[in-house]
């Protein structure tokens, strides 16, 4: 339920060489925490020794490292290759890297391909909080059955012949077929009507979204009347646009989510999908994370069992900002009492990390800049006044600099009717702006 960011990535077939993930024999899983930003899993990954953070990406299929330099993780056989993907823009220049050592615990790949994305405007960290170096997919899920657990946020990953599979009457399994290392699953979507219609949808761990369905007037599939045009997130070609609304229902075997936050990109921020197959669309994190499940890509089936987020309603940005880190910014404070001051006080000072202090009266502290990175056409942040770029200071009388990025995006949001107060700077000056929250459908 926080403000998304999409990593939606197709790649040109490249020559791959042999490269295997694999377990210890001695060990029946490997147990990995990850943490759950925005919808997505982001786990922790070693690229020849370095310590990064991946997206666990069911999309893509090789990884791909966005913003970083060939020297800061020692890429082995570089050559330069094109990627394509969602967006509205052309094709971008990449490196691909052969042998690289990849380790997620005591999951080993001594062979990795990787990809490596030179454009350094395709860096997603800002947008999520937290750093994020890349994306990784099939080829870890390839082998292994893995057991995805949101709300004590872990991973099991088993070798397939130790996993014994468990059974219940809240437990649904269904079969997907691997095409093009991309796993779809089989669907049906009510959209406007009490009508059912079959979709394939690609399982896309890698979307903060909710669904996605892709416009197609033959099989039914029509944007409902109640939509609004947004921002959907940015992919490897650029951004993507296109309506936001909710579908009747979407049915996953015997699981019916009702009320389905569902969008309706561009044909122009899709032409790229024309040469991949039929599908109508994609599923993401915002349904998966509903389900604590198992995936198992050797079988091509997926279990689901419904967990405490099953019920809780899709979130749709009501306030229309988009929000994102931006540098830092130095922010002054009473050290006893903590209050905002103006001035700084000619005492001894000490410095100590990020912090100032001057004689126990000031503290300057190094916090992270939050601005506002995208603005909603109609929506109560644009008609309030608010730009791109503004400085957030404060959400309702509370510091910004206090929360992480995604409680502050959750602050800016609220409950149709209610007031939100926002205190930015814009060029040197401090403005207050009072949002009155609308109901969006």
């Amino acid at each position: 339920m926080i403000k998304r960011i999409l990593f939606v990535i197709l790649l040109f077939p490249l020559i791959s060489g042999a490269q295997t993930f694999e377990l210890p024999e001695v060990k029946r899983y490997e147990k990995i925490s990850f943490k759950l930003i925005n919808n997505l899993i982001v786990v922790p990954v070693k690229v020849n020794g370095t310590a990064l953070s991946f997206i666990l990406d069911s999309g893509v299929s090789k990884p791909i490292l966005f913003n970083l330099s060939q020297d800061s993780i020692d890429l082995k056989n570089v050559s330069e290759i094109k990627l394509k993907g969602l967006g509205e823009g052309e094709s971008v220049k990449a490196l691909s890297s052969m042998d690289n050592v990849f380790e997620l615990k005591s999951i080993k790949n001594n062979s990795q391909q990787i990809y490596v994305v030179l454009d350094k405007e395709l860096n997603f960290s800002p947008k999520l909080g937290i750093p994020v170096h890349g994306i990784i997919g099939y080829d870890f899920f390839k082998n292994f059955i893995v057991e995805v657990n949101y709300g004590s946020k872990f991973l099991k990953v088993y070798n397939p012949d130790r996993y014994k599979y468990k059974s219940g009457k809240n437990i649904e399994t269904l079969k997907f077929k691997v095409t093009n290392k991309k796993a779809y699953v089989t669907a049906k979507a009510i959209i406007n009507e009490d009508k059912e219609i079959p979709v394939k949808l690609l399982l896309d761990t890698g979307s903060s979204d909710a669904v996605w369905l892709f416009e197609n007037e033959e099989a039914g599939i029509a944007v409902p009347n109640l939509n609004f045009s947004d921002f959907l997130g940015k992919g490897l070609s650029g951004n993507i646009y296109g309506r936001r609304t909710k579908i009747n229902q979407l049915n996953l075997g015997m699981y019916k989510i009702k009320n389905t936050k569902t969008a309706f990109p561009d044909s122009s921020s899709i032409k790229g999908l024309k040469k991949m197959g039929a599908r109508n669309g994609s599923i993401g994190g915002e349904v998966l994370k509903r389900f604590n499940w198992v995936i198992d890509y050797p079988n091509e089936k997926i279990s689901l069992k419904r967990n405490s987020n099953y019920k809780k309603p899709f979130w749709f940005n009501t306030s229309g900002i988009g929000l994102q880190h931006s540098g830092m910014r130095y922010v002054g404070e009473k050290a006893v009492d903590k209050e905002k001051t103006l001035g700084i006080y000619n005492k001894k000072m000490i410095s100590t990390n990020n912090t100032v202090h001057f004689d126990n009266e000031i503290v300057i502290s190094l916090v992270p800049q939050i601005v506002i990175s995208d603005i909603r056409d109609d929506s109560p942040a644009k008609l309030a006044g608010l730009k791109v770029g503004d400085v957030i200071l404060a959400v309702n009388k509370k510091d910004a600099h206090n929360y992480k990025l995604q409680e502050l995006t959750l602050m800016v949001d609220d409950v149709p009717g209610k007031k939100v107060s926002i205190l930015i700077e814009r060029r040197g000056e401090r403005l207050l702006f009072n949002l009155r929250i609308k109901k969006i459908f």
